[in-house]
């Protein structure tokens, strides 16, 4: 049997991995799986240029290029363009349409009374001559997307000449091929996060309060259903940068002012563009597609009611949610460059002060970097997921951005004695706390949330659902301090918090007490 594009051994194992899914009808993450199996596995045929110097240059096959990214990561804990040879990076740009992020300047944001026209104009001229483009040739014809209010440019890059000319001028802070995919069947992230699927939620993982509202067992452990008897979120803005909201889910609708909670507002962007074609910037919208972020917003803003479902953390705060992914992993141009556009969005309104992201990539991204850190200039507290993927690949550690020092960074535990590993969530030094939202004895079973339909309950677990308590637990001890600073509300959070004055290397400060938090 003729195999014409993949090798021999990638073909068992494809077989082997159908076999297993038909015998335990398994859900699509190993379908993910076998995909990138296959995919790692296909013949390519490099192509070799040679250089101003008159050397040969050969391509690096995508295979290569990622067995390097994984020795970076299994030696470092996570993987950085500004680590890769010119000749990787050149490489990487050949399978990944050319699109090169160039970050310019000596700061990852403009600040006011400075201009960066002159060090981005600096860029482009680079690039015009050693990619050979002539004076006459438009900027429209290479330039892709540059950053509102960031330094960086996305520009077509075919020249490893370019990338050596780039990287030796001292006005460019790091160029990485935008959004390459990892493919690594041992170090898939997770499965995209999206399940449109209600669930029923057990009895004991429950409990109902006035006026028929639907409490998590994880609230009631965390002593978030206790800290309501002191601040519920109002006049506190959070906004949560996901997937978007479902269309099909009154509650986070028409529906969000209702029952005990009132007098707050929703408001839904879209930043994402679902196209293959970088230049396009036709958003589609800031409905939910997938339902991982109807799940966190749910989870942090669902309104108590008397309709039987589920309520959230901070009933009563007011929620933005942007659209700016498709899904949990940020592995695509318009994934990457959606996400930067709405934290920028956010940074610019004074208005939002939490900010939440249960989404990430191993692979540390620019243009995401930059927009961190301007949201972090303008004072806003970012919570984002350690990382959340299968039991076999917590091993890669905290996921990017939670590993920078501008985010908090969170994860979870089981309800099991002392602190116990959630099945599926990443864990490292770069955590700053966790909230129990996970059975010991059932890892299914973790905190029930809203459903991306009316009506509808789910469970949901990983650092996903971890992250969205703490932003939920964080607007409520913002309503209770309303003049309080970033800091002084994470050191709140701190003194709440199970391990404090102690720092652990997996689990941070620990488990917080929101009820104490409030206090």
């Amino acid at each position: 049997m003729s195999v014409p594009s993949i090798t021999w051994i990638a073909y068992m194992r494809a077989i082997l991995a159908l076999n297993y899914i038909k015998m335990r009808r398994t859900n699509l993450l190993l379908i993910t799986i076998l995909l990138l199996t296959i995919s790692s596995c296909t013949k390519e045929n490099p192509i070799t240029v040679q250089n101003q110097n008159n050397q040969v240059v050969k391509q690096m096959s995508k295979a290569q290029i990622d067995m390097q990214i994984r020795a970076e990561l299994n030696k470092k804990g996570y993987f950085n363009w500004n680590d890769a040879s010119d000749i990787m990076l050149w490489s990487a740009l050949q399978v990944n349409d050319n699109i090169l992020t160039i970050g310019y300047g000596s700061e990852a944001y403009n600040k006011p009374g400075r201009s960066k026209s002159d060090y981005k104009t600096s860029v482009i001229d680079i690039v015009r001559k050693y990619e050979d483009l002539g004076r006459t040739t438009k900027n429209n014809n290479f330039v892709i997307d540059e950053g509102e209010n960031l330094n960086f440019v996305d520009l077509k890059v075919k020249s490893v000449e370019t990338i050596k000319q780039l990287r030796a001028s001292d006005i460019v802070r790091y160029i990485e091929p935008a959004g390459y995919t990892y493919s690594s069947e041992q170090t898939t992230r997770s499965s995209s996060g999206c399940n449109k699927a209600g669930e029923t939620v057990l009895a004991t993982d429950h409990r109902l309060i006035e006026p028929n509202c639907f409490v998590s067992w994880a609230y009631d452990i965390n002593r978030i259903s206790d800290a309501w008897l002191l601040s519920t979120g109002q006049g506190v803005t959070v906004a949560v940068i996901d997937t978007g909201i479902s269309e099909y889910q009154p509650l986070l609708g028409s529906l969000f002012n209702n029952g005990y909670s009132s007098g707050r507002t929703i408001e839904k962007y879209g930043t994402y563009t679902s196209s293959w074609n970088p230049w396009s910037t036709d958003y589609d919208g800031p409905n939910d597609k997938c339902s991982h972020g109807t799940s966190m917003s749910g989870n942090i803003a669902s309104p108590r009611n008397n309709q039987g479902l589920p309520v959230g953390v901070a009933y009563n705060c007011n929620l933005v949610s942007y659209r700016g992914t498709s899904d949990v992993v940020l592995n695509g141009y318009q994934e990457q460059r959606g996400v930067a556009k709405a934290l920028t969005e956010i940074a610019n309104r004074s208005d939002i002060k939490i900010i939440s992201m249960s989404i990430g990539h191993i692979i540390n991204i620019g243009k995401i970097s930059d927009a961190i850190k301007y949201a972090y200039s303008k004072g806003k507290l970012m919570f984002v997921a350690a990382g959340t993927s299968t039991q076999f690949t917590t091993w890669a550690g905290v996921t990017f951005p939670a590993n920078m020092k501008e985010t908090v960074a969170i994860t979870g535990v089981t309800d099991g004695p002392g602190y116990q590993h959630g099945e599926v969530n990443h864990y490292g030094k770069e955590v700053d706390f966790t909230v129990i939202m996970e059975r010991d004895s059932d890892k299914s079973r973790t905190s029930p949330t809203l459903g991306y339909y009316s009506n509808q309950r789910q469970y949901i677990g990983g650092s996903s659902i971890s992250t969205s308590m703490v932003a939920g637990i964080a607007a409520l001890v913002w309503e209770r301090y309303p003049s309080y600073s970033r800091n002084q509300i994470i050191s709140k959070l701190k003194l709440a918090s199970d391990l404090y004055p102690n720092r652990d290397d997996n689990y941070g400060y620990g488990n917080i007490d929101a009820y104490k938090a409030v206090q």
